[in-house]
């Protein structure tokens, strides 16, 4: 059984960045296991309209070897699309569009393995090996492999709250909206309960088509308004070297409150995209009102599902009028995004991993979880140590040029220490 440099587990975009930021170093011999039969970015979601929420430099690649073959560029030209790119003048890439770049890089690699469940993983003291036991979807074939590293990239599962756990019927997570969105027409009244991009977009789309099948229409979010993604440069710069060093050297508790404090900044909705409901809603206003029902500060308390009548029966609750009330919907879409849990397979390596005062992954600066401080990467999923950084697009070819740094033991893609104009600390002694 041959030894690899290391293993990653998972394929969504920060892996396959590093899948192709690695092929070209013969130094570096990886593998990439993913579950899934071929690369899908949230195939839910892809709407005709949905645009990336980053400029197409944040691609797999550019921002840490912009010469890359893998870069979206190299896409658009290889697929005949460079100068209506070009031509287009927009920075931001449509949904499907950067998920058919990154099928289209994911194709080009020879170290990827599709449909392959990791199902466990162990470590050898004698060697100082990890041990990965997967499953071939295909022919349920169970396979091992060897590495000295691992990287983590296996995502944030859906997150379904607790008052619709167990709930029945047919409502949807927006991970499933696509799938489920020509039944879900079918119904007399649909309701969205979420805050985010996600319940924007879904708004919008079935806001365009209400006129045509009929249904009433509501939005329920428990935030006290729809919080436009903060996206000004000097808040931009906050995806920075110097903000992680800044915030990842706090201590723990300031951490958690900040995180807390920074969901607009990346979990808010596109300020165009907030502009076109508005739009949408006046232009349907014309002709008469609009079966439609938008309620801020509404949070979702309890919920059944009266199988016979097909409909289900939300508890609300008005934070600050500090009222209850109850909402009745034939459709139910949940967009209430993903939670981070850690993978199941990792529960042998417990007693190795770090983890925190509130029992969440102690990440290094360096993006390493384990107790040697090199051994095992985590991609995304850092929000209490890394900031707003962890889940940003741009900020991944940064991490991934740390961690090659780390697996290669020397700098192989320059890794960035300063670019902000901001300073984000107290200077020491007397600012002149």
């Amino acid at each position: 059984m041959s030894t690899h440099d290391f293993i990653a587990i998972g394929l969504g975009p920060y892996n396959l960045g590093l899948a192709c930021l690695t092929e070209p170093l013969d130094e570096l011999d990886g593998l990439f296991l993913e579950s899934k039969p071929d690369f899908d970015w949230h195939p839910g979601m892809l709407l005709d309209s949905a645009t990336l929420q980053t400029p197409f430099m944040a691609d797999l690649v550019t921002l840490a070897d912009p010469t890359s073959p893998y870069s979206f560029l190299s896409y658009l030209k290889e697929s005949g699309r460079l100068y209506s790119f070009y031509i287009r003048e927009i920075f931001y890439p449509v949904r499907s569009e950067y998920n058919d770049y990154c099928r289209w890089a994911a194709a080009k690699l020879r170290s990827v393995r599709f449909a392959h469940e990791v199902t466990s993983v162990e470590y050898d003291e004698g060697d100082g090996l990890y041990t990965v036991h997967a499953v071939k979807a295909a022919t349920g074939e169970k396979t091992t492999h060897r590495a000295r590293h691992l990287v983590l990239g296996t995502g944030t599962p859906p997150y379904v709250p607790d008052a619709c756990q167990d709930l029945g019927g047919d409502f949807l997570h927006n991970s499933r909206y696509l799938e489920g969105k020509a039944e879900l027409q079918r119904k007399e009244s649909i309701t969205v309960v979420g805050s985010g991009q996600s319940a924007a977009e879904i708004y919008y789309d079935l806001l365009g088509d209400a006129d045509t099948h009929g249904y009433r229409l509501n939005w329920v979010t428990r935030s006290p308004r729809f919080f436009p993604l903060e996206y000004t440069k000097l808040t931009l710069e906050m995806t920075s070297p110097e903000y992680v060093d800044y915030f990842h050297a706090l201590p723990e508790d300031t951490r958690y409150r900040i995180e807390a404090e920074q969901k607009s900044l990346f979990k808010g909705i596109d300020a165009e995209l907030i502009n076109n409901i508005f739009d949408l809603l006046y232009q349907k206003s014309v002709t008469g009102p609009v079966p439609t029902r938008l309620m801020t500060n509404t949070a979702l308390e309890s919920a059944s599902y009266d199988e016979a009548a097909g409909a289900y029966t939300l508890g609300l609750r008005h934070m600050e009028q500090e009222r209850d009330f109850s909402l009745t919907t034939q459709g139910l879409v949940l967009a209430t995004g993903y939670r981070y849990r850690p993978p199941a397979f990792l529960e042998p390596l417990h007693d190795r991993i770090r983890w925190d005062g509130h029992g969440r992954f102690d990440v290094a600066r360096n993006y390493s979880i384990d107790v040697t401080g090199r051994g095992v990467f985590l991609q995304n999923a850092g929000t209490h140590t890394h900031s707003i950084t962890s889940p940003d697009l741009g900020m991944g070819p940064y991490r991934n040029s740390w961690i090659i740094r780390e697996l290669l033991g020397r700098e192989h893609y320059p890794v960035e220490k300063a670019i902000a104009f901001q300073e984000f600390g107290a200077p020491e002694g007397v600012v002149r």
